[in-house]
Parts: C-alpha cells; sequence; structure tokens
C-alpha cells in the first residue's frame, strides 16, 4: 500500500492546518483517553491553535506524505521540574494500528532530547485502559514504571494512569 511506505515526519503546526487537526480532534474515539474533549466548532480549534499549539516550544505535527494525520507534544517541566518533559500524542483513527505512533514518538523523544538542555526524562502518563497507547510507549523503549491509582479525573471519573519514562542515557529504539 502506497500509505505504508511513506514516511512519518514531524514539523511546526501552522493554520492552515486546521481541516486536518478537525479531523482527530473532533473524534470521539480519539479523544476519549486524552484531558479535552472533542471539539464540536473549527472556531474553537482555531482559537486553540492561535493560542496554545503555535506559540507552543515543542508542539509538532505528525505528518503523513506533508499532511498532519496527527499530533505530538512535550510540556517541558520548570523550576525543580525542569530535567523532565511530558509526552502527550493522539492520531487520526484512521492511522491507527500502522506503527504512525510509535514512529512519531521515537522521533519526537530523539529531537527533544537533542533540542532541549538540560533535559534528562520525558514521561508520559496512560490511562490504565488505553492499552493501545501503553503499547506505542513500550514499542518505543519507554519504560513502564508502575500504576498511579485515583491519580487523575478525566471525563468525569477519577482514572488510574500508568507511569512510562525514558531517560536520556537510555537506550532509544531504532
Amino acid at each position: 500500500m502506497a500509505e505504508e511506505r511513506r514516511e512519518i515526519t514531524l514539523r511546526r503546526f501552522d493554520l492552515s492546518d486546521l481541516d486536518d487537526y478537525m479531523v482527530w480532534a473532533s473524534d470521539d474515539r480519539v479523544t476519549a483517553f486524552c484531558r479535552w474533549d472533542s471539539y464540536t466548532d473549527k472556531e474553537d480549534l482555531r482559537r486553540y491553535m492561535r493560542e496554545t499549539v503555535l506559540p507552543h516550544p515543542w508542539f509538532r505535527a505528525v505528518c503523513l506524505g506533508g499532511r498532519p494525520i496527527g499530533a505530538v507534544s512535550v510540556e517541558l517541566g520548570a523550576g525543580c521540574d525542569r530535567c523532565k518533559g511530558e509526552l502527550g500524542y493522539a492520531l487520526a483513527a484512521a492511522h491507527w494500528g500502522r506503527g504512525h505512533a510509535t514512529a512519531a514518538v521515537k522521533m519526537a523523544v530523539r529531537s527533544v532530547f537533542r533540542e532541549v538542555e538540560g533535559l534528562e526524562r520525558v514521561e508520559a502518563l496512560v490511562d490504565v485502559d488505553n492499552k493501545a497507547s501503553q503499547r506505542v510507549l513500550e514499542k518505543a523503549g519507554f519504560a513502564r514504571e508502575g500504576v498511579l491509582r485515583k491519580s487523575m479525573v478525566l471525563k468525569g471519573r477519577t482514572r488510574d494512569l500508568v507511569m512510562f519514562s525514558l531517560i536520556s542515557t537510555d537506550a532509544l529504539v531504532d
């Protein structure tokens, strides 16, 4: 299949990506385990992109054939947490199960460790029921550290989260 041969790339978002972003940001299957609700209004998403995504130091479009099919970000810590960042990602449902999320996570981690001085740890918190996302992180070389019980209220329910991490001295999976 032609899509399978195309490589995943990462780049900064642009407002012209709004329609592509809306594909996954409005899909309840994609946002089920996200901290944010599905977007139903394009203007709300445009505002979010303008105010949050575009100025964010590490928020990238996951692209296939140059077009965004998802997003990956690292929220960098500050103060005594400046040595770490929290990874987040979402991918359009049409592209699940093809290794694209794993490829994007590997690329993001390699880049952020190179680009951010003093960054020693990238962590990801995943809902205990989100087995697919846990598998993405495992395939990308993240270590499962444990379960944080009743750690977050997500969409009205208190949830257990699995903590994963990759530190700068870990061997990155190729």
